[in-house]
């Protein structure tokens, strides 16, 4: 297989992923979470934050992944502010399924866990 054939699968396997995520989008639309307030006064501080104006520039591999990062927190800090529920040292949310997925991966980069699927699931 050539590169650009490779590269040809690959986009119809995107297609493939854009295909399942139409489902599960109908099926899974938001999580409700419960998050310590130290983590979701972060988040609400992300989304209250102005960030200067204008383009950054070209960035890094690292640099676009650290930026998007912070632009889903402040995407869950959105979500606290507008329909959170302070319930003591906590808060209550529900999240869209992207953004909590987006911070389950993330965790899931930080602790090294393996999270692919294995057979039996």
């Amino acid at each position: 297989m050539t590169e650009e054939e490779r590269y040809e699968l690959y986009r119809e396997e995107s297609k493939a992923l854009a295909a399942i995520g139409e489902y599960v989008h109908a099926q899974v639309g938001r999580v409700t979470v419960r998050l310590p307030r130290v983590v979701a006064q972060a988040a609400v501080d992300a989304w209250e934050r102005d960030d200067p104006e204008g383009e950054l520039g070209e960035e890094t591999r690292e640099q676009y992944e650290l930026r998007d990062q912070a632009g889903n927190v402040a995407l869950i800090g959105l979500a606290i502010s507008e329909d959170g529920r302070w319930e003591g040292d906590e808060v209550v949310v529900d999240l869209h399924v992207h953004s909590a997925g987006a911070a389950w991966l993330s965790y899931a980069d930080a602790a090294g866990a393996d999270y692919r699927p294995r057979p039996s699931e």
